[in-house]
């Protein structure tokens, strides 16, 4: 049996994102690579219903299509036909069609280009989203944050001690290395999604640890990877998404701000160990 065919090419169908309404969450790295290429894309966080579109989708009734199985939970892509799911695959489908990875082909193509980009993404949700998630709900996801508010301060002492300054510090090394290319960004002297990525997890952190986040500024160890931010934050199509409505605030998602895991300074290393 021939495999289906796409509906329509990438250029004649909008992309559509679903993902809950009222927070970032996870559904904001893939915003972020939509608004900086300027693509063409419905938003259900911002459609009339889109509650109801994304329930749907993760309904236990729903058993997919012909061609696509169901998706377990949001960010779900949908691009003509083609139904996906998960952040990171969602990236790596749109990384080539939106120009935010180099070129395969040509005199000057890198055909292994996009397995390095989404190496440095995937490590960027591994240790700076999902990693964060855990320090609010560190026992079971099911249960409130007050019901594990003891086990909550062990793991965010853990992380803002130890986990967030190793991942702090290898971005600042591939930051130094010679595979990052001239300028700001982690790979191949341009923009790609992977620091669109590591944008999005470092503002959210910010959110919830701004003291660490302050430590690990004045500390002089990541001036590379804050440079890297303060760049993704001043491209022009991001800077108008982040003053309009479309940006959402954070509230009690993936990165949650909660005073009493907001740890001082002196919990933070002096060093970056690298």
């Amino acid at each position: 049996m021939s495999a289906p065919k796409r509906q329509k090419s990438a250029k004649d169908v909008p992309y559509e994102l679903i993902y809950w309404p009222g927070n970032p969450g996870r559904g904001e790295f893939v915003r972020l690579a939509l608004e900086e290429a300027g693509a063409d894309y419905t938003d259900t966080a911002h459609a009339e219903k889109g509650m109801d579109q994304v329930l749907s989708q993760i309904d236990t009734e729903n058993v997919g299509d012909n061609s696509n199985p169901p998706p377990l939970a949001p960010p779900i892509l949908r691009h003509g036909d083609l139904v996906i799911s998960q952040t990171s695959n969602i990236l790596l489908y749109l990384g080539p069609r939106l120009g935010l990875v180099p070129p395969a082909e040509g005199e000057d193509g890198d055909p292994d280009a996009l397995y390095r980009i989404n190496g440095l993404a995937l490590t960027a949700l591994d240790g700076l989203c999902n990693e964060v998630h855990d320090t609010h709900h560190p026992m079971a996801a099911s249960l409130y944050y007050e019901d594990q508010k003891e086990e909550s301060l062990r793991k965010s002492k853990d992380f803002v001690k130890n986990r967030l300054p190793k991942f702090l510090g290898y971005f600042q090394r591939v930051l130094e290395g010679k595979a990052s290319g001239d300028g700001p960004w982690l790979y191949g002297g341009r923009l790609t999604y992977a620091d669109l990525v590591l944008f999005q997890a470092i503002d959210g952190v910010t959110f919830a640890f701004p003291k660490a986040i302050s430590a690990a500024k004045t500390s002089g160890n990541y001036l590379y990877v804050f440079r890297l931010y303060d760049a993704v934050k001043e491209r022009p199509k991001i800077k108008e998404y982040l003053a309009s409505k479309r940006r959402q605030n954070y509230l009690n998602g993936i990165y949650r701000h909660y005073p009493e895991l907001d740890l001082d300074e002196e919990n933070m290393p002096q060093s970056s160990g690298n």
